[in-house]
């Protein structure tokens, strides 16, 4: 808890996932408000995190990273090259940068900003509530320091995993930098079966929610494979295994497994891959 005491921080972009970063800092006493600056194009989103956690603003990318030891890119893929032309020769040489832009290769980013030491890192939106997962990797030049300060920062947004070939980067965005999306879809879908079968959506929101919620702390808890836990609550003939035969008749794994291989291909793609 100590990695970044004494360290400034910039966040270039105060989007959802920039707020989040900036949260779980201020939350979990990492770093002091006034030791943290973001910049962002958008007055609302500065004035949202000023209010919110006391940190500084500013419109200028470049005031904004100038003297800070930790610069985290928490932009848009597609402002990543004019952000990189705002910001080349600003930054300190001993400056670490941490990146959340998806499919944003690191030689790319540290090209554009003439900077060597970078992580490449790939977050998930469960990071605002400190529950996320966040895989990473980081360049030679990246010190032992600065990667204990990288753990400090992720850890405050929930669970981290370092991998040491980027090419897992574009992986982990297809699995769980995407993945929430497929659990909100499924729970989408089983609300409105619920719906279907004459719940009122306000009951069956809960029902699902803590259903789903209950499902994934068990897995966790027990550390049992999935499989054996699917199988503790199918009964022969029993009516979760009349379910189970129709996912699987309706290629629930494959359409799944279909869905993460096509997000990979698009991370790769827009990485230039």
């Amino acid at each position: 808890m100590t990695a970044l005491r004494n360290t400034s921080c910039a966040f270039i972009g105060a989007g959802a996932m920039g707020e989040a970063m900036i949260g779980g800092l201020v939350h979990h006493d990492l770093v002091a408000p006034e030791a943290i600056t973001a910049s962002d194009p958008h007055e609302s989103r500065l004035s949202a995190v000023k209010e919110r956690f006391g940190v500084r603003t500013t419109g200028d990318n470049r005031d904004a990273a100038r003297n800070a030891d930790l610069v985290v890119l928490s932009i848009k893929p597609q402002v990543l090259s004019a952000v990189c032309n705002d910001l080349r020769g600003v930054l300190r040489p001993e400056a670490l940068v941490i990146s959340i832009i998806a499919g944003a290769r690191i030689s790319s980013i540290a090209d554009g900003l003439g900077h060597d030491a970078i992580v490449r890192t790939m977050p998930n939106t469960p990071a605002q509530v400190s529950e996320g997962m966040t895989v990473w990797t980081a360049t030679e030049a990246v010190t032992a320091a600065q990667r204990e300060q990288t753990g400090a920062l992720l850890g405050a947004l929930g669970k981290h995993l370092y991998v040491s070939d980027e090419e897992f980067l574009d992986k982990a965005t297809a699995v769980s930098g995407s993945g929430p999306a497929y659990v909100f879809l499924l729970i989408e879908a089983l609300i409105d079966a619920a719906v279907h079968l004459g719940w009122s959506r306000a009951a069956a929101h809960d029902m699902v929610i803590q259903t789903v919620l209950g499902a994934a702390v068990y897995a966790r808890e027990t550390a049992l494979h999935p499989a054996e836990l699917r199988n503790r609550v199918t009964s022969p003939g029993g009516t979760t295994a009349d379910a189970i035969y129709q996912l699987e008749e309706g290629g629930f794994r494959t359409v799944l497994s279909k869905a993460v291989t096509a997000a990979y291909r698009r991370s790769v793609e827009l990485g230039g891959g």
